[in-house]
């Protein structure tokens, strides 16, 4: 029998912030290592007794989502889009009705993509240790094995022994204040809650009608009215605005009477902070944890982290402090404030800050931009298309362009001329003409876009074709 993932990565992530925002959380990020959370998540399940994984994300990310499952050559059963964000709980309903419909009794194991696990090998095999109560109608949650009186997790109380490696589940008990933390610390039974779950998608559904039916029918509702999209399973919008915004754990985990918890005994962390990005980062020898343009003299136990190649971060005599510096904002913090990171970002929300919910990069299906100088009624961009991906066919009612390849080959259409450009050539998008970019070749096309005009935002823009069905 096989198990089905259920990667979970709508969330927003804001604790992460500068790398992780709106447009871009930290799921997505490279935060230990070359890939992402979410492909490492996605790699964690790659054996034999596991499926492929079925993904439910958000509406803005689908298109990340599929580039990077392309990167590590995944193929999902599915992949759900949420209209808007509802926690946990409604994602969880809808993932374990689809898991039904292939097989009524199969298993799926529940796993957000934002959490980091350095032995993949080992975790499988907790999850394996799973299945003898999961398949006797067991909801199975996994405790960490705790390190440290850690006051920012939820907490897990294990009792008996019910199968080999298995244990019946207590109780659940929210985030500690720190005396009762280290109490917790001492006593064997307790375990940090990871918020990772096994189970018969059936035996999830019935708990989900004993404890939610509210979510459950609107579950069904939203996958019932579902719409095929490129590819995409789109939940219904009306069905899912029903939805209560709620996590798994308080709508049926802390309520559920067939609950087992297998213990792991491993790396594990939620990542919910930057400073426990700094606990699971390589340091040196004073506990320095550094990105590669990052230069320290007489510091201790610091995080400094830049994410521009062009900008140098240097560190003097500092002690437990953060610092992330990137091309469009910098944030430095105690890393014992750095659970604070969340009020910043609210903080500059209501200042209607660009930076607390867009990175300088904007990714796109068909690649991404970033704007290199933006200045009155000129703009210049910097524009990455992937291999075989095009842009729509469009055009501008307040701005013109000048295209510039640097790298690779494009393929220009203005108006009723369609041409090839290779480095170092140009081409001229009068205001108003339709015009279509398109990266034919088999690696990433560069140019430079220069934009004059009298507006020059993201909306304006008219399109008549588009690959990626966008208005």
């Amino acid at each position: 029998m096989q198990i089905t993932p259920v990667l979970l990565c709508g969330g927003s992530g804001t604790r992460l912030w500068p790398l992780s925002r709106g447009s871009y959380p930290k799921q997505f990020a490279s935060l230990l290592g070359d890939e992402s959370l979410f492909q490492a998540a996605v790699r964690r399940f790659r054996a034999s007794d596991f499926t492929q994984p079925m993904v439910v994300t958000a509406d803005p990310f689908r298109f990340i989502v599929t580039k990077q499952l392309d990167v590590v050559q995944a193929r999902p059963t599915d992949i759900l889009i949420e209209p808007f964000g509802r926690n946990t709980a409604p994602a969880a309903a809808v993932a374990a009705l689809r898991v039904m419909q292939g097989d009524p009794d199969g298993l799926m194991v529940l796993v957000p993509s934002d959490h980091a696990i350095s032995d993949a090998r080992q975790f499988r095999q907790a999850v394996r240790a799973g299945v003898p109560a999961a398949l006797d109608g067991q909801i199975v949650t996994f405790g960490i094995v705790p390190t440290r009186a850690e006051t920012g997790y939820g907490w897990i109380e294990a009792g008996t022994q019910t199968y080999p490696d298995t244990k019946t589940l207590v109780r659940f008990t929210e985030k500690p204040d720190a005396p009762q933390a280290q109490a917790f610390l001492k006593d064997p039974n307790y375990l940090w809650n990871a918020g990772v779950f096994l189970t018969k998608s059936r035996v999830l559904i019935d708990a989900y009608a004993a404890y939610a039916p509210d979510i459950l029918a609107a579950a069904r509702q939203a996958l019932e009215d579902a719409q095929m999209d490129l590819g995409f399973t789109r939940l219904d919008q009306n069905a899912w605005q029903a939805m209560p915004d709620l996590s798994i754990d308080y709508a049926i985990m802390e309520k559920a009477d067939n609950m087992a918890v297998v213990p792991f005994d491993g790396q594990w962390s939620d990542l919910g902070s930057w400073g426990s990005v700094w606990q699971e980062s390589e340091k040196d020898n004073d506990g320095n944890a550094l990105s590669e343009n990052a230069t320290v003299l007489d510091c201790e136990n610091t995080l400094l982290r830049s994410e521009a190649d062009d900008i140098e971060l240097v560190g003097i005599g500092l002690k437990n402090v953060v610092a992330v510096a990137m091309r469009d904002a910098v944030m430095v913090a105690d890393i014992s404030e750095a659970q604070n990171v969340k009020q910043a970002v609210t903080v500059l929300k209501e200042k209607q800050t660009r930076q607390a919910d867009q990175l300088p990069i904007d990714h796109r299906p068909w690649g991404w931009f970033e704007t290199l100088v933006l200045g009155d009624r000129f703009q210049v961009k910097r524009i990455h298309v992937h291999p075989g991906a095009s842009l729509s066919l469009q055009s501008h009612v307040h701005r013109s362009e000048h295209w510039i390849v640097v790298a690779g080959t494009a393929r220009a259409t203005v108006g009723e001329t369609t041409k090839l450009l290779s480095e170092n050539e140009s081409i001229y998008v009068p205001l108003g003409v339709p015009h279509r970019l398109e990266n034919p070749g088999k690696v990433p096309m560069v140019l430079i876009e220069v934009q004059t005009g009298s507006y020059l935002g993201e909306d304006d823009i008219v399109r008549y074709d588009d690959a990626y069905a966008r208005k």
